[in-house]
């Protein structure tokens, strides 16, 4: 199990950070969530892989799990939905104001802005 966490984590991270160098906005953005998810899987690995066990120790509970990571994923679940929202809205904002969702606002071999 372990070996199939790690492998998912490689592959948004990777994903994340090919779609990151693109030029246009939108797959920026594809990038920026999947790292984020990435991220998330990385914090719940940390608190040791269990399955079926309670997060908190009871009586009758021989072991558990630690709950610290989970909590500390919703809250970047949370953070991380504000932020897309943010990043998604300042792309649709670029895009209305230069017309092009190329990340610098020019496309590729377009006339320079003092030449228009």
């Amino acid at each position: 199990m372990e070996m199939l966490v790690a492998s998912a984590i490689a592959v948004l991270t990777a994903a994340g950070v090919y779609l990151i160098l693109r030029a246009r906005t939108f797959p920026v953005v594809l990038g920026l969530a999947l790292l984020s998810y990435a991220v998330n899987l990385f914090l719940v690995s940390m608190g040791r892989l269990a399955i079926n066990q309670p997060p908190i120790l009871g009586d009758t509970a021989t072991s558990y799990t630690d709950p610290l990571p989970q909590a500390l994923v919703l809250t970047a679940i949370v953070i991380a939905f504000g932020m897309t929202a943010v990043v998604v809205v300042l792309a649709l904002r670029s895009f209305i104001e230069s017309g092009s969702d190329h990340v610098d606002g020019r496309e590729p071999g377009a006339a320079p802005e003092a030449e228009r």
